[in-house]
């Protein structure tokens, strides 16, 4: 209260010509926040009609394929509403959505298991395509020809990444359908498990694997400043871009 009051006093004492250009600068600040504001609702109404949108496009092509929830007693509809929730809420907004998959079995839990695996090996996969296309980048930028030195440091990398990243994704649901019958009339599945991850909770499971990593590799030690700056770049693992 009283900076406050100190303030006021402060701007009484201001000539007439500083408190015209004081309140003109107000002014034009009040009138560019309500510009934005329903520019801001907006976008939000947009956004929110696209991805509703978006939903009901995703369930029409799952029921048309025959998909249906796996281990859970919610129904599909408010499983994947929940993960669109999740991936675009605020807290969500470094958060991707990693897909693994595993077909040809006949016991469930061993699907599972394998599109659980399925999906880590794809994102080690990946992180190691991105950090090895970076560093060949580099060298070949400062004219060195290093790719040779990093063999052993790409595929220890890719494997730690694949051990690490398991602990850092939350699986928000997974799906099942039957896909034929073996010989004996058992009947065959395939099954598509989601998951959300952090891009700062990959990050830090890149760079533990990144430690472990470089035990394996002289070179890897020798430009640790710099495969740490590529480690730490973030790359969207349905895409594998940046």
């Amino acid at each position: 209260m009283q900076l406050c009051h100190g303030a006021y006093i402060c701007f009484c004492n201001y000539p007439l010509t500083k408190k015209l250009t004081i309140m003109k600068k107000i002014l034009m600040f009040l009138l560019a926040l309500c510009m934005v504001m329903p520019m801001a609702a907006q976008n939000n109404k947009e956004l929110n009609k696209q991805l509703k949108k978006e939903y009901k496009l995703k369930m029409k092509t799952l029921k048309k394929e025959n998909w249906a929830l796996f281990g859970s007693s919610r129904s599909l509809e408010v499983m994947l509403l929940k993960h669109y929730e999740k991936l675009n809420s605020d807290d969500g907004n470094d958060a991707y959505e990693v897909v693994g998959t595993a077909s040809n079995f006949i016991s469930k839990n061993v699907g599972h298991q394998a599109a659980v695996n399925n999906a880590c090996n794809n994102y080690a996969r990946q992180a190691g395509s991105i950090v090895k296309g970076r560093i060949v980048s580099d060298m070949s930028a400062n004219g060195t020809d290093g790719d040779g030195e990093f063999d052993h440091f790409y595929a220890a990398y890719e494997s730690s990444v694949e051990k690490e990243i398991r602990g850092e994704m939350t699986e928000s649901f997974s799906l099942i359908r039957e896909v034929g019958k073996t010989p004996k009339g058992q009947p065959l599945y395939e099954m598509q498990t989601y998951f959300i991850i952090s891009e700062n909770a990959a990050c830090r499971a890149r760079l533990r694997a990144l430690d472990n990593a470089k035990k394996e590799s002289e070179a890897a030690q020798k430009y640790a400043d710099k495969v740490s700056e590529f480690v730490k770049g973030a790359f969207d693992p349905n895409t594998g871009g940046e």
